[in-house]
């Protein structure tokens, strides 16, 4: 019998400020040691209540819904005013001997749920949360070396993907971010030089990594942010730096003036068939 989907509830019980436009939420929830795996860049959903609402309404999943259809079609027909909305987050850090999970929210400049709720957040509020499964986990290729680049949202990606590097392993970080006040500290075993791209000078991540000096020998990346920006960074490395494109990991987190709640556009689609095409 197949896995469910891991569907939970998580309360707070930490709010952290790391940068003026991030805050760090601590979580503890019941089964969390069992949903939460040993590797970097776990990506899962957050489900925010509706105003008037103490927790969100879930659906229980199926025994053998692995991958999450039957779930998704539950929520769907939750009446809209009562049905939670949803967003994508990544596993900052899992400290199991604690039982908590960090998780970070970027405020965005927009009044979007997951950036007002960041804002608001407070101990003993209740999110649901729906995965990580490691069915949908997608290890980097082997390589001499690793481009990992994006903006703030992949930034706790990008963490944990350094921190899970091994000693000796070699990587070049390029982070957009608004300011210099939103640096973060990013740790690593491994050899990692870290390039800072900072829109109030002008700067864009596209430009950066198009002025990138790479190292020789086989190389991979890893590439995550606003979907039109991480489109035009591996159209630069498969067709202008050669990379191969198995050898390009890449994921559109975000969308400029869209949400995750508007239909997907044509290149929406395109894009998800050509990240398909890549499976195993």
């Amino acid at each position: 019998m197949s896995q469910a989907l891991p569907v939970s509830y998580v309360r707070v019980v930490g709010v952290e400020r790391i940068t003026p436009r991030v805050a760090r939420v601590s979580f503890t929830g019941d089964g969390l040691a069992e949903i939460l795996e040993d590797r970097p860049d776990q990506q899962m959903k957050l489900c925010f209540p509706r105003p008037g609402q103490d927790a969100p309404r879930l659906p229980v999943p199926d025994a053998d819904d692995a991958y999450g259809m039957r779930w998704y079609e539950a929520y769907l027909a939750i009446p809209e005013p009562e049905r939670p909305l949803m967003r994508s987050f990544t596993v900052r850090g899992y400290d199991r001997a604690a039982g908590l999970m960090t998780v970070d929210f970027v405020l965005h400049g927009d009044d979007g749920p997951a950036a007002r709720w960041g804002r608001d957040a407070r101990p003993g509020d209740v999110l649901g949360m729906v995965g990580p499964s490691s069915v949908y986990a997608r290890p980097l290729p082997a390589a001499d070396w690793l481009l990992l680049a994006g903006d703030e949202t992949a930034l706790p990606a990008i963490g944990t993907l350094l921190e899970y590097l091994p000693a000796g392993a070699r990587a070049l970080v390029y982070a957009e971010v608004a300011d210099g006040a939103e640096r973060q500290e990013l740790g690593s075993p491994g050899e990692v030089a870290v390039h800072w791209v900072h829109r109030d000078r002008g700067g864009t991540l596209v430009d950066a990594v198009r002025a990138a000096e790479l190292p020789a020998g086989t190389g991979a990346a890893w590439l995550a942010g606003e979907a039109g920006v991480v489109r035009a960074l591996r159209r630069h490395l498969v067709v202008e730096r050669q990379l191969p494109r198995a050898a390009v990991e890449f994921s559109g987190y975000w969308r400029a003036s869209l949400t995750q709640d508007d239909a997907p556009t044509e290149e929406d689609l395109a894009w998800a068939r050509e990240r398909a095409g890549q499976e195993p």
